[in-house]
């Protein structure tokens, strides 16, 4: 088996049609059928369903393909890495990160890497936590951060940053009138509550305060926490949410007349993750990006 023979399956496989994948290969449809015919033949079984207008993977072809996937993607790094020890580091690193300080962190670690390795691209999405790791699973990104809590499943994790929950209210609030920057949990009960809409959050919430034996009286959950400032802004309740989650703005204390104080007693946290998938080799500038993250994490 040549390495030739899983680019052709892979084509295949992405096609499911031998016309179109011999198109894409630049090579006629007749030798291109004998190659996979040789490989079933090699492997014992047959990858492909024959049909009349289109192709489809057998059981062992979509096994076959996830290995094929893998092999190419060491070939294509390994490639990669060896051109880049004689050219300097090189390459796109593909990040991608939550809302909160998540952007901010990135952009630190993006701007002291950049001093190193000035010929190093980027390309950085943004998402919800399922959305950003459902990337790295798919092998769409290198690097993320997202936040606790999280399916560490066929993840590694490396735990960056923590930063406090806050409670936003109207300039106006009872309990923005009260002296101190911090706000009991217990004072929150007899509120109305805007929260995060991820069920981890509800979930992690609701936590807090069986600790105390109460239930939190949830009015919304807001996917975005502008639209939360919108409904407190209103009256509708008190916002819950990570203290990186206000704009600069609310950093001094005022944002369109909200105020922010930190939750305390328990003081909740919350916490930021980078991930990286188990199953897929990182490239090399990836592996350096995420050396330099490490060392900067533990303040080295």
């Amino acid at each position: 088996m040549e390495l030739r023979h899983i680019r052709y399956f892979l084509t295949v496989a992405d096609e499911l049609n031998f016309t179109k994948a011999a198109e894409k290969l630049a090579m006629a449809q007749p030798p291109l059928s004998r190659q996979i015919q040789d490989l079933e033949a090699e492997l014992g079984a047959k990858l492909f369903v024959r049909k009349p207008r289109a192709l489809q993977l057998t059981e062992e072809g979509e096994v076959f393909r996830q290995y094929a996937v893998r092999v190419m993607e060491l070939v294509d790094k390994s490639t990669e890495d060896v051109r880049e020890l004689k050219k300097g580091l090189q390459g796109t690193l593909y990040l991608a990160s939550v809302d909160g300080s998540a952007p901010h962190l990135l952009s630190g670690w993006i701007a002291g890497f950049h001093k190193s390795h000035p010929h190093i691209q980027y390309n950085l999405w943004n998402g919800n936590s399922d959305d950003v790791t459902n990337r790295i699973m798919k092998g769409l990104c290198d690097l993320a951060v997202i936040m606790e809590p999280y399916n560490a499943e066929g993840l590694h994790g490396l735990k960056v940053f923590e930063e406090p929950w806050v409670a936003i209210m109207p300039a106006d609030h009872p309990l923005v009138k009260e002296p101190g920057d911090s706000v009991s949990l217990k004072k929150l009960v007899d509120y109305d509550l805007i929260i995060p809409s991820r069920q981890s959050r509800l979930q992690e919430i609701e936590g807090w305060f069986a600790g105390i034996g109460r239930v939190p009286n949830v009015r919304c959950r807001m996917a975005h926490v502008l639209n939360a400032y919108e409904l407190t802004s209103q009256g509708l309740g008190i916002a819950i949410y990570p203290a990186a989650s206000r704009s600069a703005d609310l950093y001094s204390g005022v944002v369109r007349g909200l105020r922010a104080k930190r939750i305390v007693e328990p003081e909740v946290t919350a916490s930021y993750v980078l991930i990286w998938s188990k199953s897929r080799p990182l490239s090399h500038a990836a592996r350096e990006f995420l050396t330099y993250i490490r060392r900067s994490v533990d303040g080295r």
